[in-house]
């Protein structure tokens, strides 16, 4: 799979691109550990939203059909948290779309009203073909490396061993 480095700049572009396709106020932004907590954080201060909640969400890695295992939740806010709520939900990437629709799930099921948004959508590896995210600033079929990704390295692979497009 092609990979895409991004820079800060190129983070700020893809907010500023989000931010006008949000219409009305969220009651709530739910951060998903750990791909959200930057983008969630800076569409936070941008919209003004100060009720900032958490999801964690673990799924089988043992299983040979990653698909069928079904989620753990390490972390989720309780009901009341989110119930009657509109709810921004907030990811850096949709790729299967498995960790996202599983907490949205979940604040459907507490009485939340949850809407989604990534920075980038890959529909081609979607797992859910009839749905997407409600909000994105870009599709790509590329495996992206966000900035605050690379002091630690993106999943094990050497920083020096990708190029910056």
């Amino acid at each position: 799979m092609r990979q895409r480095v991004l820079s800060w700049k190129e983070v700020d572009a893809l907010i500023d691109h989000l931010l006008p396709q949000f219409m009305g106020k969220f009651e709530a932004l739910l951060m998903i550990t750990r791909g959200g907590i930057v983008p969630g954080g800076m569409i936070a201060e941008a919209l003004d939203i100060s009720y900032i909640l958490t999801a964690s969400v673990r799924f089988q890695a043992e299983l040979d059909e990653k698909r069928l295992g079904w989620p753990v939740f390490l972390q989720f806010p309780a009901d009341s948290l989110v119930k009657e709520r509109r709810v921004l939900v907030v990811d850096d990437v949709w790729s299967g779309g498995r960790t996202i629709m599983a907490v949205c799930g979940r604040v459907e099921q507490a009485g939340g009203r949850p809407e989604t948004s990534v920075l980038h959508y890959r529909p081609s590896s979607s797992l859910y073909k009839q749905a997407g995210p409600t909000y994105y600033a870009a599709i790509t079929d590329a495996y992206i490396v966000y900035p605050w990704e690379m002091s630690r390295g993106a999943q094990g692979i050497s920083l020096s061993l990708i190029e910056p497009t």
